[in-house]
């Protein structure tokens, strides 16, 4: 049976006890504790074990130092031109003097959401709805901006606020759906016509490149052509100079070249007319054979073996050309004379 005395030791260690328990505080990673000594503000315990005057001091608030996010529910917003969206957001903040934000604002989240959504409203008001819905990184910059200065005194940081969805209304996506068609229908209206320009520039330029290319090429072609029709002239009169030395000299030779080559060329010229069929010709056998002879003769002079101007004779005499008997008369003859062929060769008397 216990006695009084060992009543007291047991009461005294079991008091330890509890003393211990109540001064003995473990602090999560993460988290940030406050003290407050009869209801005032002490200090802040860092993660760990930290140690606190039991029945003295006790923990305040408990707060998370860690980056938390917050949805910012959807709401009507009336943009400068008078168009209702509606938009909806979220936060990200994070926790820098545990004592302000526990004890310079009650309902830290409440006060963080109503302030966003208050600031959506004022930004987002500011602003066309084309603005609106095409600049939502400056909508974000300018809302950071703005809440996270005016959280500031409660010792918390905004590290980002984003818009998540702008919803315009059904008839007016609608309208904006035609605009943007028309839009388009019209870019692609002006791009084909730039671009119909465009091929009418390059085939124009190639028109005239091609132009002037051929002008080019006539300009040559007649130049060519007069330097080969001088050419010719020239050869020509070289030719006829030396036809009339040669008569000068007393030549019969040279003129029957001449002339024969005049007549076969017109013989040749004769022969390539389109509208000649038949062609009756009186040609006499020895008239040819004598400008032929010449021709001989004068090609030999040219083609000698080198004497000079001396002509050299053919070891075969060459025969003159025999003028041609005139025709005789056609004379009547009695209706039992039987007609005469005009293509049947004529003797020679």
């Amino acid at each position: 049976m216990l006695g009084g005395f060992d009543i007291v030791v047991i009461a005294i260690v079991l008091l330890v006890i509890l003393v211990l328990f109540a001064g003995i505080k473990t602090v999560p990673q993460g988290y940030r504790y406050t003290v407050e000594r009869f209801g005032r503000y002490t200090r802040t315990l860092d993660p760990g074990l930290n140690l606190i005057t039991p029945f003295i001091e006790r923990i305040g608030a408990r707060m998370n130092v860690m980056e938390q996010v917050l949805d910012v529910p959807t709401q009507e917003v009336i943009t400068k031109d008078n168009a209702s969206v509606s938009a909806d957001a979220v936060a990200f903040y994070q926790v820098l003097n545990p004592a302000q934000a526990a004890y310079q604002i009650a309902d830290l989240k409440n006060a963080i959401q109503n302030l966003t959504m208050t600031n959506i409203r004022s930004v987002m008001g500011s602003m066309d709805l084309d603005e609106l819905l095409s600049n939502r990184e400056v909508i974000n910059e300018r809302l950071l901006r703005v809440v996270d200065e005016a959280v500031g005194p409660w010792g918390i940081k905004v590290t980002r606020v984003e818009i998540k969805d702008i919803q315009p209304p059904a008839d007016l996506v609608q309208s904006m759906g035609r605009q943007m068609k028309a839009e388009r229908e019209k870019r692609a209206q002006v791009l084909e016509a730039e671009g119909a320009r465009n091929a009418q520039i390059l085939r124009a330029e190639g028109a005239k490149q091609a132009a002037v290319l051929q002008a080019e090429g006539e300009r040559e072609a007649a130049f060519r052509q007069a330097e080969a029709r001088e050419r010719l002239a020239e050869a020509e009169a070289k030719a006829t100079q030396s036809v009339s030395q040669a008569i000068a000299l007393g030549d019969v030779q040279a003129i029957n070249y001449f002339v024969a080559q005049k007549y076969t060329e017109a013989l040749t010229e004769i022969g390539k007319a389109p509208n000649s069929k038949i062609v009756l010709m009186p040609i006499e056998a020895s008239s040819l054979i004598g400008s032929l002879g010449g021709i001989g003769a004068i090609a030999k002079e040219v083609f000698g073996d080198g004497d000079g101007p001396a002509r050299i004779r053919s070891s075969v005499p060459q025969q003159p050309a025999t003028p041609s008997s005139p025709r005789p008369a056609p004379t009547p003859s009695p209706r039992t004379t039987p007609p005469v062929n005009p293509f049947a060769p004529r003797n020679e008397t």
